[in-house]
């Protein structure tokens, strides 16, 4: 790898690993500005080498939905992260800090706001939601989770899924793994 592509990279780890703004990652305009026209580039090469670490640059779309064939203007909206490549060990889910009630509420919440079209009242979760935990705990994850950015919720009260949920969450693998669980008698 050339001189320039190595600084170039270099930059990129630093502007997706460290949070800057709100939320963590970096629009595709900024990286632009930074890394120069040939941002994607960098990107591929530092995917390349994020592979050994089990890592992955990700790429999350305005609205959620990745187009076949992005346009330059949908690659400077988008949000680029860091984010796992494989999926965690079910000893290291310990390491995130997470109870495992509260991973299975968000586990039951995100495909339920699918299930409704992608958005679902604020009320209706909380209701679904004390059927699988204990209560006590329902207002307690719905805010976690919001706060955490897996979940937003707008001025009416409904809840949608947030930029993490896009970012970390493989939705379509998901929920074919719920619709493919045999229920138990």
């Amino acid at each position: 790898m050339s001189e320039a592509y190595s600084r170039k990279v270099r930059k990129a780890v630093h502007l997706l690993f460290y949070k800057r703004h709100l939320q963590p990652g970096v629009r595709g305009w900024e990286l632009e500005r930074e890394l120069g026209e040939d941002y994607a580039k960098v990107l591929e090469v530092l995917d390349d080498f994020l592979k050994k670490l089990d890592l992955q640059v990700t790429t999350v779309f305005e609205g959620g939905e990745k187009p076949k064939k992005a346009a330059p203007d949908q690659l400077h909206a988008a949000r680029y992260y860091i984010t796992l490549r494989g999926d965690m060990d079910p000893g290291e889910l310990k390491l995130v800090g997470w109870r495992i009630d509260d991973l299975s509420g968000l586990a039951a919440t995100i495909p339920y706001i699918i299930s409704k079209g992608g958005k679902a009242p604020r009320d209706d979760v909380e209701a679904f939601l004390r059927v699988k935990i204990p209560g006590w705990r329902v207002d307690l994850n719905i805010d976690r989770f919001i706060r955490y950015g897996y979940l937003g919720e707008d001025e009416n009260g409904q809840l949608y899924l947030d930029w993490r949920t896009r970012a970390e969450v493989d939705q379509k693998a998901l929920m074919e793994l719920l619709m493919s669980v045999q229920p138990t008698t």
